[in-house]
């Protein structure tokens, strides 16, 4: 899922802001395990709605630049923090079950041809 030309290069750098905890957001975040730019990537998503993830990634310094159709890419640096504001910590196979039955799971085949129109 991790696009190797659009991830996130910072942000959440350990001041959390508001805890999502205080809110019924269902933010997921999978481990870091995603190489590209020399470091690890996680993804963050929402299996509710994209403006529920926009609202949590702008609540907590996640670069706009960092979004990739249905994800932010985040470096592992932000994760830890991202965990403590809220985001659910969730294994790469879970993450994209919950994703595809939210109905946000953006194909590859879908990020092909968003792509090639620009």
């Amino acid at each position: 899922m991790h696009d190797a030309d659009g991830g996130a290069d910072g942000g959440a750098d350990g001041d959390a802001g508001p805890s999502a905890k205080d809110h019924d957001v269902t933010v997921l975040i999978d481990p870091p395990l995603w190489p590209a730019h020399g470091r690890l990537w996680s993804h963050l998503v929402s299996d509710t709605s994209l403006e529920e993830l926009h609202a949590f990634a702008a609540a907590h310094g996640v670069p706009a630049h960092g979004f990739d159709l249905d994800h932010y890419d985040v470096p592992d640096s932000a994760h830890a923090a991202l965990v403590q504001a809220g985001a659910e910590p969730v294994s790469a196979g879970d993450l994209l079950r919950r994703l595809r039955a939210g109905g946000l799971r953006i194909t590859s085949a879908e990020r092909r041809a968003r792509r090639a129109r620009g």
